[in-house]
């Protein structure tokens, strides 16, 4: 992929297909490193897909037979020196207390470091094509942070959509407010 920001458009896409009601999006960028976490509170997955999740030729998927998702992360990091994790806590085992966390580790001074991209978009094209799952994004950037969450909005909203035309547009010009106040 082109921008890490469509790894993480990819990635919280599945956690939403597990069944999550809140995906966290966490950036932390200094001078040297960016680190991405996904973290959600969806089924999880059990010891055997995590086992298998970084082959590109394992899916869980039935309309076709690889899963680029994961691997391709994993390659963007590992590019550039660095590396991902995944903890996985599948809802048979932890009733109480399941869902994935992926954390990827990118060193931004690399040749082969991918840019980060278009997150506003990705941002608000979550919200827009999920509006009934909660997401909460936070981007560290030294000193200063960007932060959205959806659970403030539906808060002050009243029970409108968060998909509204006119919610999106403000989310996305939010969004941007804040980066440029950087």
């Amino acid at each position: 992929m082109k921008e890490l920001s469509l790894n993480i458009l990819d990635i919280t896409e599945n956690s939403v297909k597990a069944k999550a009601t809140l995906v966290e999006i966490l950036l932390i960028e200094n001078s040297d490193t960016l680190t991405i976490t996904i973290k959600d509170n969806g089924t999880g997955m059990t010891d055997e897909v995590l086992e298998h999740v970084r082959n590109p030729f394992y899916t869980t998927r039935t309309t076709r037979k690889v899963g680029m998702g994961i691997p391709l992360f994993q390659f963007a990091a590992e590019q550039t020196g660095g590396n991902v994790t995944i903890m996985s806590k599948h809802f048979s085992a932890f009733p109480d207390d399941h869902g994935t966390t992926v954390t990827a580790l990118f060193y931004k001074k690399h040749i082969d470091f991918t840019p980060l991209g278009d997150v506003v978009s990705t941002v608000t094209t979550l919200i827009q094509g999920h509006p009934n799952v909660d997401f909460l994004y936070e981007h560290k950037i030294g000193d200063n942070f960007v932060k959205l969450d959806t659970r403030e909005l539906r808060a002050v909203l009243d029970d409108v959509p968060l998909d509204t035309f006119e919610i999106l547009i403000w989310i996305k010009e939010n969004l941007e407010e804040q980066y440029n106040s950087i």
